[in-house]
């Protein structure tokens, strides 16, 4: 089993998504500049952010298109709200609600009906020179049940505490704690390893 898929079933009991590394500081004088309308400031932003938010809406939606119309939906909205940003949070932590929101406000609108899952088969799989068949974390993760999924993504991956991932999706923590743990025996029986 790789450290990487142990450490991301481990979360939620006493450790962190990012290990002992510091987080990256703080765009402050761009986050300041966009704020007060400088275009090319938001795009230095968006360059610099927009994978992750892509990463997390994808995850969360488990659908390529999907996820690109969340992430161009959640950098509109943050244009928009930029200049209410107080820095209470970190502004990632600040982009990520709204992504979050967005791919909620997806689920909810009749567009999420109507869309076409990805094909099952995707790229051929790469050998392990060991032998070892490859696990699929990805696909495993996108296969898991809509709640289940939210909430390994937001606290096992992004590293967001129940509290947060909570008030994000609109459940109380106790059922955030429950649905963590769920997906994580979910994803272990789906990737054929022992439940941790």
């Amino acid at each position: 089993m790789t450290a990487g898929v142990v450490q991301m079933l481990q979360i939620g009991r006493g450790r962190d998504a990012a290990g002992s590394a510091d987080p990256p500081a703080e765009p402050a004088d761009l986050i300041a500049a966009a704020a007060g309308g400088d275009l090319h400031s938001f795009e230095q932003l968006y360059r610099q952010f927009s994978p992750r938010v892509y990463g997390l809406c994808l995850r969360l939606t488990g659908q390529r298109e999907a996820a690109e119309d969340c992430t161009q939906d959640s950098f509109v909205a943050a244009w928009r709200a930029l200049s209410n940003f107080e820095g209470r949070s970190r502004f990632a932590t600040w982009l990520h609600r709204i992504a979050v929101h967005a791919v909620l406000a997806r689920r909810r609108g009749l567009r999420s009906r109507y869309e076409v899952a990805e094909p099952e088969g995707g790229l051929p799989e790469a050998e392990d020179p060991a032998g070892a068949p490859p696990l699929d974390v990805e696909r495993a993760i996108a296969g898991l049940p809509e709640g289940a999924r939210h909430v390994l993504v937001l606290v096992g991956i992004y590293g967001f505490s129940h509290a947060e991932a909570a008030d994000m999706l609109g459940i109380a923590a106790g059922t955030c704690k429950a649905q963590l743990h769920r997906a994580r025996g979910l994803l272990a029986a789906a990737l054929g390893l022992e439940e941790l």
